[in-house]
């Protein structure tokens, strides 16, 4: 039995360490930082998206299961302008309807945790589109900020729902 235990101790230590590698244990560069020594602290991103200003937006994934995500904004001059989580309410907040796309989504909040068709409706025609974003509402409800496009790309409306894969409430079914 202590074979056992030991074997899932040093599985445990190494699980650790290799979650130690990752963006979330370490502190972001200093504002002002150039490009190259964001990259070299953080990580390789996972995702580059260009900003109307010329820069970049650096996205640092935790989603399909975190309730995270992390960006990175280059700024043109190629240094670090801001580090952030970004998946909270007040961000979400900033969101709006009929004047953000799919490309202004993409540098704000990075790739979603799920994206599928919406149910079609008078609202919504067939070919609408909804992303849905994994994270902690409040910072306590296991949530998803759905964002849904029309046809054109062009944000209609978001909304709010529990998790169904993290909330208690969904256990079972």
């Amino acid at each position: 039995m202590s074979k056992i235990a030991a074997s899932c101790t040093a599985l445990a230590f190494s699980l650790f360490l290799a979650g130690c590698a990752t963006p979330l244990f370490h502190k972001a560069p200093p504002v002002g930082a150039p490009v190259a020594d964001v990259t070299a602290k953080l990580g390789k991103p996972d995702a580059t998206y260009p900003t109307p200003d010329g820069g970049q937006m650096l996205e640092y994934r935790g989603q399909p299961m975190g309730q995270f995500q992390h960006m990175a904004h280059i700024g043109a001059d190629g240094r670090l302008v801001s580090y952030e989580q970004v998946l909270s309410n007040e961000q979400f907040a900033q969101i709006g309807a009929g004047r953000w796309n799919k490309d202004d989504i993409l540098r704000r909040f990075g790739r979603p945790a799920e994206t599928m068709k919406a149910r079609a409706t008078d609202t919504f025609p067939n070919d609408a589109e909804v992303w849905s974003y994994r994270y902690k509402d409040d910072g306590v409800w296991n949530s998803m900020m759905n964002v849904y496009f029309n046809a054109r790309g062009v944000v209609v409306r978001t909304a709010k729902s529990p998790d169904p894969i993290l909330d208690e409430r969904f256990k079972g079914y």
